[in-house]
């Protein structure tokens, strides 16, 4: 191998991370498996022994050497880090210098932290501690972990909505109950936990959610020109309530502001939409069900004159692109609970059939899938005014 090569390898992989160390030893453990545990949380990465850190020069490694750090890597690999974790490695020659190159693939089963249970991730090309939110996103994202299956501090079963989910319970089961049930009843559909309503079913049932969840709301700001940065708007409103209230009120308020063109119909007709409602229906329903949960922040609805933005806190989850969602690939479900039950109460189609009926209703539509701000942003271009 040449440096040419060594030059390949530190450049694959597009987010994977790469650090120089000019040799490894026992006293290195707490750093090394920081180091590990940062790259298995992240997206993987390499580990090079034998090149200095700081100018890069290749210092390499005797045999001896390099033994002693393979018993080391997979010594701390194996009981330095839960759950532990797979590495990989290979001695290279170059310049006549042996190299120890350490490969730490992205983990299968993340989180991960050290003995002290502490756990790291990559930033740029430092280590650092996972903050709680982070922690609970990596969870999460690992399926072992919902944010939407959180239970809310103070509230109790006097915060339901009871003729709403009654409606809910005899749609869907087509059955009554006494009241005195719905405590058991709720928790075990996973509105509840421990006397307590979750994220879930406040969203879907709870009384006074402005209260409750002050920062689950879609905010909405119209524009008077396409410029985002400005601080002169045509106007500002916040839909608060349960998901149905939100729902019913942002689209409420989209249908209004839609221009109308007569098309072949009649003078006194109402107008077609510039835009057919059902792009709103379907996204709006998606922004409201998929959203990152353990985010505290709301949707945002941006009002320009030649566009409309719908931005959601949280990428796409389970690793979906936007290629993906626009060819209807399905996966579960980061909020399984609202997936399951939000169809009784809105009229929801599932996963994956929003993205596509919008598309097919109005293909002028754009996707942004923003892994490093963590948001999802779907822009509607509106049609140019003659």
């Amino acid at each position: 191998m040449n440096t040419a090569e060594l030059i390949k390898i530190i450049n694959a992989g597009e987010n994977s991370q790469v650090q120089f160390k000019q040799q490894l030893k026992a006293k290195q453990a707490d750093d090394i498996v920081a180091e590990l545990v940062a790259m298995s949380n992240f997206q993987g990465g390499k580990i090079l022994i034998g090149i200095e850190d700081k100018t890069g020069n290749i210092i390499g490694q005797d045999f001896e050497s390099i033994e002693k750090a393979n018993n080391y890597l997979f010594n701390w690999a194996a009981n330095n880090i839960k759950p532990s974790i797979n590495i990989f490695t290979d001695t290279v020659s170059i310049e006549n210098k042996l190299i120890l190159i350490v490969t730490i693939p992205a983990g299968i089963e993340k989180p991960y932290c050290d003995k002290n249970m502490v756990y790291w991730m990559k930033s740029a090309a430092n280590k650092r501690r996972v903050s709680p939110e982070e922690l609970k996103r990596l969870y999460q994202n690992a399926g072992k972990l919902y944010a939407e299956r959180q239970p809310i501090a103070d509230t109790t079963i006097n915060d339901v909505d009871l003729i709403i989910f009654r409606d809910f319970f005899q749609k869907r089961y087509k059955e009554d109950f006494e009241t005195e049930e719905i405590s058991r009843l709720m928790t075990n559909l996973r509105l509840m936990k421990d006397d307590k309503l979750t994220i879930a079913g406040t969203l879907l049932f709870g009384r006074n959610v402005e209260i409750l969840l002050p920062e689950l709301y879609i905010s909405m700001v119209s524009f008077w020109d396409n410029e985002f940065i400005t601080n002169d708007y045509r106007d500002s409103e916040n839909f608060t309530g349960n998901l149905l209230q939100q729902y019913k009120n942002t689209l409420s308020f989209i249908t209004s502001i839609l221009r109308k063109h007569q098309g072949n119909q009649s003078f006194n007709s109402l107008g077609i939409p510039e835009i057919p409602k059902i792009v709103f229906e379907e996204l709006l329903i998606n922004a409201l069900v998929h959203r990152d949960y353990f985010i505290h922040d709301s949707i945002k609805l941006f009002i320009f004159p030649n566009r409309i933005e719908i931005k959601s806190p949280g990428k796409l989850p389970n690793s979906l692109s936007v290629e993906d969602i626009k060819q209807g690939i399905q996966r579960r479900s980061r909020n399984i609970v609202l997936t399951s039950f939000v169809s009784d109460v809105l009229p929801y189609r599932g996963i994956g059939s929003g993205i596509l009926k919008s598309l097919k209703a109005y293909p002028n539509i754009e996707f942004e899938n923003n892994t490093t701000a963590e948001y999802f942003k779907v822009t509607i271009y509106r049609p140019k005014i003659d």
